[in-house]
């Protein structure tokens, strides 16, 4: 089997963090979004993958992923010219699929202990397409899944007003061949785009086998910075200590922490896990980071506090105050001549400077 990853989209409601770069490569846990799919993949015994680009930076996806061969991957890259939905960037992969069974797999997903087990059902199955299914609160937001009395899958609905389950299609979807001649027959939705949900509705109605598994653990599909803070908690719940940097005399580690190569936390700094701080990067003393924050790598923490945060890389941070429920892009720098702390929350891009 081979794996298509789907690296486009517009990433509107994650701006500003994707005016300089695709929301796939946002990290949780110090490592991009999309890495993990690579890696599930990979761990999946897929080795063979083709990323679709979109026209956000899709330089920095070749430049973070390259051939592959880092990642134990052979990548190759597929570029979809605009936005036009799932089925239509499906489409795009016939040469590449070369007749083989394939997976999809959208690169702001991640899984709960991976799809390995869901590849062999595939495998070991007759059917033409399977689906992942997870329970979610607010099926709304998404396509949902309506079974017969027997839980035979009948339907798929795209954001319906009145869901017939709350089962959600997660981004991830194992297809045969057959689906381009489904995805042939599509017509633009009310979107303007072809949506995968009536390719495979087509498949049901002719009469192709469609199965279905449902996620046992976790699913987060990360379009909002609420669902990105979120999965970068459920990751660090996961996290396995590991100290390969420095801890000056009178610093405190509680919990479960991560701190990279050449970083350093300074006396009187207290440290809180779960939280991951990567290399090259300087806690300074009497500063706090607090549970579910990921700090990445050459970051400076001169004052302040930091709880269920994400600094990504070469970030200063400088203030008499505490930073809570933020995604602070990379190159940032947030200093304060404030000296009483009030509490602040930011969601800023790449490259950005502010003086309080």
């Amino acid at each position: 089997m081979k794996g298509v990853i789907l690296h486009g989209g517009y990433g509107t409601k994650l701006r500003p963090l994707t005016h300089t770069g695709p929301k796939q490569l946002i990290p949780v846990a110090n490592k991009p979004i999309s890495q993990y799919v690579v890696e599930d993949l990979r761990n999946s015994g897929i080795t063979e993958i083709a990323i679709i680009l979109g026209n956000i930076h899709p330089e920095k996806v070749k430049e973070h992923y390259g051939n592959g061969e880092r990642f134990g991957v052979k990548i190759q890259y597929v570029q979809q010219d605009k936005p036009k939905g799932i089925a239509h960037a499906v489409s795009l992969c016939r040469e590449y699929a070369n007749n083989q069974p394939f997976i999809i797999y959208l690169g702001d997903n991640l899984i709960k202990g991976g799809i390995k087990n869901h590849v062999q059902t595939f495998k070991n199955s007759n059917h033409d397409a399977m689906i992942l299914l997870c329970q979610v609160k607010n099926p709304q937001r998404f396509g949902v899944a309506k079974f017969d009395e027997n839980g035979k899958l009948v339907q798929l609905i795209e954001k319906p007003k009145e869901p017939p389950s709350n089962y959600a299609l997660t981004g991830i979807y194992f297809f045969k061949p057959v689906i381009f001649q489904m995805i042939k027959q599509l017509k633009p939705s009310w979107r303007e785009e072809l949506e995968i949900t009536e390719a495979i509705q087509l498949l049901l109605e002719k009469g192709y086998s469609v199965g279905y598994q449902k996620v046992q653990g976790w699913w987060k599909d990360t379009g909002t910075p609420e669902d990105i803070l979120e999965a970068n908690r459920l990751v660090l719940d996961e996290l396995k200590p590991e100290i390969k940097g420095k801890i000056e005399n009178n610093s405190s580690i509680q919990g479960r922490v991560s701190i990279g190569k050449n970083s350093t936390i300074k006396e009187n700094a207290l440290t809180r896990g779960p939280a991951i701080i990567g290399e090259n990067s300087i806690i300074e003393p009497n500063v706090y980071v607090g549970p579910y924050t990921s700090i990445g790598n050459n970051c400076t923490i001169k004052r302040g506090e930091i709880e269920n945060s994400i600094i990504m890389d070469n970030c200063i941070i400088n203030i008499n105050d505490r930073i809570t429920d933020s995604l602070i892009a990379p190159h940032s720098k947030i200093i304060s001549n404030n000296n009483t702390p009030h509490g602040k929350k930011f969601i800023i891009g790449e490259r950005t400077y502010i003086e309080l």
